[in-house]
């Protein structure tokens, strides 16, 4: 349900509409760590053995012929660890964007918006997990920039940005490195989503600039009314040093697949994998880097059309001692997740 409320523009009326979101959780994880944090690469639900919100905003949106606009405040754990980097202000802005249409199907839009890449975002129930996967939490859920947008038709969607940086609203200091993003989006039926994603840029000061190439993939199929699956790809490099040819790389597959038994009722699996060897995007100084498979199972149940409860069970599985346990170091790292959604 939105509220709605009419205003105009030079062209027609256009339509303000009013919508809200709010997702309580609360989670266990086995290895018990005394300052209530998850291990530092998991950014959402990352809160131990309390109840807390991890997402919750309130947002207004507007639409017209020629102009369209978003602004959303939130808050919540998913603030507070997503954008710890950003200025405590900057903080509580979900969106805050305006959009312009220069042609047919041509749209120009600026400001914060949600990353074009990945198939997840920081709305648990858009999502078919519980918890956002390893690939998803660390690599960009906002972006801030101007973007180009062009629909040639129903099936294709293209894009490309200028962004400040790798989920960043604020650059770095000493940091004049434009950044770009790309998007090519493929819809040839109703049950077949196909995307492909770029980012390039630098994520430090110009004085040690490490070019970063990062490409992300992926697919949503609808096999039949009930059974539909997601398979995706993250795949990046960076400059070892500054201006050098040698790259280190990072790479993550996914896979996960949902059964609907009814409207109200639905169970869904996910396996995932994460390697980052040289510590480009998750540090742990051990001989392997980050090399950890993941697997969680999740059951939602949705009592009322805007209400959804979910309950989840996840196991991470490392290559090398990476988590800890009454700070001793571990392989693996277990937990139970609940979590329950609101929207209006």
């Amino acid at each position: 349900m939105a509220i709605k409320a009419q205003a105009q523009d030079s062209t027609q009326a256009g339509k303000v509409t009013f919508s809200g979101y709010a997702e309580a959780y609360y989670s266990y994880d086995f290895n018990n760590p005394a300052n209530h944090l998850k291990p530092g690469f998991i950014y959402s639900y990352n809160r131990h053995n309390e109840l807390n919100i991890n997402l919750g905003f309130v947002k207004a949106n507007y639409t017209s012929d020629r102009v369209r606009g978003n602004i959303a405040i939130m808050a919540g754990t998913y603030a507070e660890y997503n954008l710890a980097a950003e200025p405590e202000l900057l903080r509580h802005v979900y969106e805050a964007n305006v959009g312009v249409r220069i042609g047919k199907d041509l749209w120009v839009d600026a400001g914060i918006m949600p990353s074009h890449i990945g198939f997840e975002s920081a709305v648990g129930k858009d999502c078919y997990n519980l918890t956002r996967s390893m690939l998803a939490d660390n690599s960009p859920y906002y972006e801030a920039g101007a973007k180009i947008t062009w629909n040639p038709n129903a099936k294709w969607t293209l894009s490309a940005m200028y962004l400040n940086g790798w989920q960043r609203i604020r650059r770095v200091d000493g940091n004049q490195t434009p950044a770009f993003g790309t998007q090519v989006t493929f819809k040839p039926s109703d049950k077949v989503t196909l995307n492909y994603s770029t980012f390039i840029g630098n994520d430090k000061p110009d004085s040690v600039r490490q070019m970063r190439y990062f490409n992300n993939l992926y697919g949503i199929f609808t096999i039949t009314d009930k059974f539909s699956l997601i398979a995706g790809l993250d795949y990046g490099f960076e400059q070892k040093e500054k201006g050098s040819s040698d790259m280190n790389q990072w790479y993550s597959p996914i896979a996960i697949a949902r059964y609907a038994f009814t409207d109200k009722l639905a169970l869904a699996g996910r396996i995932e994998y994460y390697s980052d060897e040289h510590g480009v995007i998750i540090s742990t100084g051990t001989p392997n880097g980050f090399k950890t498979a993941g697997y969680s199972l999740n059951l939602d149940v949705m009592p009322v059309s805007n209400v959804m409860f979910r309950l989840e069970g996840r196991l991470l599985d490392s290559k090398d001692e990476v988590f800890l346990k009454d700070n001793e170091p571990k392989k693996s790292n277990a937990s139970v997740i609940a979590a329950l959604a609101f929207w209006f």
